[in-house]
């Protein structure tokens, strides 16, 4: 069969490949661990669980308003008030996740020959995004040395007239960088001096660790919505990949274009599952401290693991759930990239970890610590005693 070309040549999510293998090994009979996938493995909070038992007990199980209901499209704003947007219902729209948002965006703003800016490491769907939508994904690199941070000067370096966009994500997946303040700040006035939009994904704004701050590009929004989108969802912070749901401040035009192209696609998400965000969203928030806690514990038994590693390089990660060591020192001719190595851990140690090369980076690897202590503990041990008979 003849196929579009814009399917032939997209490339599979490499996070979701790495899982599939996995898992398939798995039903072979052998013992598998996997640090590949980027979800929390606690359960969705109780009271958001029952709150969509409750809609459902309820009927609310009919189509929606495709932006969503008014009073989730309303706590979103006001979330992203709490960083100073000034946002109201009409600039917020709801979507099947993260993905979907940065989907919709991409369709409505880039034209064939655009060109987005995209630091790397990057998450693995923001190059394909901008494909499918026509554009160019321009590479900004900053590696290790530069604790995988852009700069004004990396930017500009990279910018041309096609230049439409620069995504920004902070804290990163997959290295759990965190842009400080002022770093944010001197990005935003580059991006307003040369009429760029600084697209943010801040997916894992409440999955930051002191002494890090999150530093939201919200209040920016405000000032030049023009030139600023965010972009957030409940799927890391409350422990709800499934449910599906995004949320996205954009300028008011640009709303009219997402909703237009959502109702042509997906239409409203599930109803359901916007009942459970709004629960997320406006009910108790102590079920977050245990969650990060917990992540704080694992990233630094993580650490301390890797930093007995010789000659690995690795930034202690200020965020979100992930680490992304630069393991390129122990490349040789049998293993001489990222991929090679992910293959052979998994075939030598039984870990599922993912090539650094499908986020941009290929002298690394990432891992998720958003698994047990005790399987962490576990799995490092058998990496490293795979590699370096630690």
């Amino acid at each position: 069969m003849q196929l579009a070309n814009r399917v032939s040549q997209l490339k599979p999510s490499a996070t979701l490949a790495v899982n599939t293998l996995a898992q398939e090994l798995k039903a072979a009979g052998r013992e598998v661990i996997s640090l590949s996938v980027g979800e929390p493995d606690f359960d969705t909070p109780e009271h958001i669980s029952q709150a969509a038992i409750e809609a459902i007990k309820s009927g609310f199980t009919r189509y929606t308003a495709v932006p969503g209901i008014t009073e989730l499209r309303q706590a979103a704003a006001d979330y992203f008030n709490r960083y100073g947007a000034g946002a109201k219902v009409e600039n917020v729209i709801i979507s099947n996740g993260g993905k979907q948002c940065l989907y919709n965006l991409f369709q409505s703003i880039i034209d064939p020959g655009d060109e987005v800016l995209v630091p790397a490491p990057y998450w693995v769907s923001y190059p394909p995004l901008v494909e499918l939508a026509g554009g160019s994904a321009a590479v900004v690199p900053a590696g290790v040395d530069k604790g995988f941070k852009v700069s004004v000067e990396d930017l500009e370096r990279h910018r041309t007239p096609k230049t439409k966009a620069c995504i920004m994500n902070s804290p990163s997946n997959p290295t759990g960088a965190v842009y400080t303040r002022q770093e944010l700040d001197a990005i935003a006035e580059w991006a307003v001096a040369n009429k760029v939009m600084l697209v943010a994904d801040e997916i894992y704004d409440q999955l930051v660790y002191e002494p890090e701050v999150h530093s939201s590009l919200c209040a920016w929004w405000n000032k030049h919505p023009e030139y600023f989108t965010v972009i957030n969802g409940v799927a890391k912070s409350y422990a709800m990949t499934g449910w599906r749901v995004g949320y996205t401040l954009v300028h008011p035009d640009l709303i009219k274009a997402c909703n237009k192209l959502q109702s042509q696609s997906s239409s409203n998400i599930c109803s359901i599952s916007q009942k459970a965000a709004l629960a997320a969203l406006t009910g108790d928030q102590t079920c977050l401290a245990p969650m990060k806690e917990a992540f704080v514990r694992r990233r630094n038994l993580v650490m301390d693991i890797i930093s007995s590693w010789p000659d690995v390089k690795c930034p202690t990660p200020g965020g979100a759930f992930y680490v992304f060591p630069d393991m390129s020192a122990h490349y040789n001719a049998a293993m001489p990239d990222s991929t090679s190595m992910c293959k052979f851990l998994l075939d030598k140690a039984g870990v599922a970890l993912v090539p650094g090369e499908a986020f941009g980076d290929d002298n690394c690897i990432r891992l998720s610590y958003a698994t047990a202590d005790s399987t962490l503990q576990k799995a490092l041990e058998l990496v490293g005693k795979a590699l370096f008979n630690k």
